[in-house]
């Protein structure tokens, strides 16, 4: 088993690194006073090859591997958890229409994901079904040779500021369940189009909300695959998406860890450093043994995308465990800078806050776990 990587895939992790400490990190907090995503921010993190570098040369991406992906959004993690989630979400939602889109359609949109010029969103979530998506109720009604949109989409992230969307739809209401779901591209500036903004507890840069649809008409080819197949496509998706999802809350955890073990080293009480005193060090000790642990799982998970395995089970063990083990670590070190790390004058608070966000969306823990029983012994794990 080889641990290294490849020269390209160091190239463009140091690429990473640098980018996220000298653009991203200075300005973090700032961009979550904005509550918006820096347009020019994310073309030029286009430039550099961070949109998309998974997608096929042919339609603007790199056709690199996920390994390599999920080191570039650890990295931009480490100065920004959020801008670090715009690759991730290119990614899903950029190899839904690489896949599944007419060449035409695909050519119209992937290219300019990839350079950043256009944000995609990926609207799956409603009001009454988050983990139960098997059950959604937007309505896509074919009339000749538009499909008829209406309904509402909740919890989508970049609802307001995305310029198209794959949206999750029931095309045929008799067909019960995960069959009768369709999905179709959909720019975000068509008629009969409204969008919200949640004013959430983290991540305010990217954001949520909901997106309304009133008999909007869409194209009939904008139809991503076949009818009735739209499930299988995002279920398929979010297996890496949530190894992604790990990378990305290991870098921000691993902002704070190093910053707090610069502060002990600092940091003087009762004539010398902190960092003489064990029950400073040792929670820090066990964080970095917890961080490594989990990117190890993280990366064997988007290896085995790669390779071609099966990595369902390891992608929810990814999902529901990462998360955690990032909140964690980001809480110690917001304790062990004391009073201080209280205040929002360090970065902790909104990382921890910002964190928390993805022990809910993309999959609970429970689900996650519903996910690993069912990977073990089948259907009969699953209560329902």
């Amino acid at each position: 088993m080889d641990f290294g990587l490849t020269q390209e895939q160091s190239a463009i992790r140091d690429t990473a690194r640098k980018f996220s400490r000298s653009r991203l990190l200075p300005e973090y907090r700032q961009r979550e006073s904005d509550g918006r995503v820096d347009r020019e921010l994310v073309r030029e993190m286009g430039s550099l090859g961070f949109q998309g570098p998974t997608l096929p040369e042919e339609f603007g991406g790199a056709g690199a591997d996920f390994v390599t992906l999920g080191l570039i959004t650890e990295e931009l993690a480490y100065g920004d958890h959020g801008v670090a989630y715009l690759p991730l979400l290119a990614a899903l939602a950029g190899e839904i229409i690489a896949k599944n889109a007419s060449k035409a359609l695909a050519q119209e949109w992937l290219p300019p994901i990839c350079r950043g010029e256009v944000l995609p969103a990926l609207a799956l979530t409603e009001p009454e079904t988050g983990s139960d998506a098997a059950h959604i109720a937007l309505r896509a009604r074919l009339a000749g040779d538009h499909y008829v949109i209406n309904g509402e989409k909740a919890s989508i992230s970049l609802a307001d500021q995305a310029d198209v969307a794959v949206v999750f739809a029931r095309t045929n209401p008799d067909i019960p369940g995960a069959k009768g779901i369709s999905a179709l591209l959909i720019p975000m500036d068509l008629p009969g189009i409204t969008r919200t903004h949640y004013n959430d507890l983290g991540t305010a840069a990217v954001g949520r909300g909901s997106i309304f649809f009133e008999d909007v008409k869409v194209p009939a080819e904008n139809l991503l695959g076949d009818e009735g197949s739209g499930f299988t496509q995002v279920m398929l998706g979010f297996d890496f998406n949530r190894a992604l999802i790990g990378m990305q809350c290991l870098g921000t955890a691993r902002a704070s860890l190093e910053e707090t073990w610069e502060f002990v080293v600092e940091r003087k009480a009762f004539g010398s450093p902190i960092a003489k005193f064990e029950g400073v060090t040792f929670p820090l000790a066990e964080a970095e043994t917890l961080l490594e642990a989990a990117r190890q799982m993280c990366l064997k998970t988007l290896w085995l995308k790669d390779t071609g395995e099966r990595h369902t089970s390891e992608a929810a063990m990814c999902k529901w465990w990462v998360p955690k083990v990032s909140f964690d670590v980001i809480k110690d070190c917001l304790l062990l800078h004391g009073h201080a790390g209280y205040s929002d004058d360090f970065p902790h608070q909104q990382r921890l806050r910002d964190v928390l966000g993805l022990q809910i969306g993309d999959g609970t823990a429970q689900i996650m776990k519903l996910i690993i029983a069912r990977e073990k012994v089948g259907r009969v794990a699953v209560p329902y």
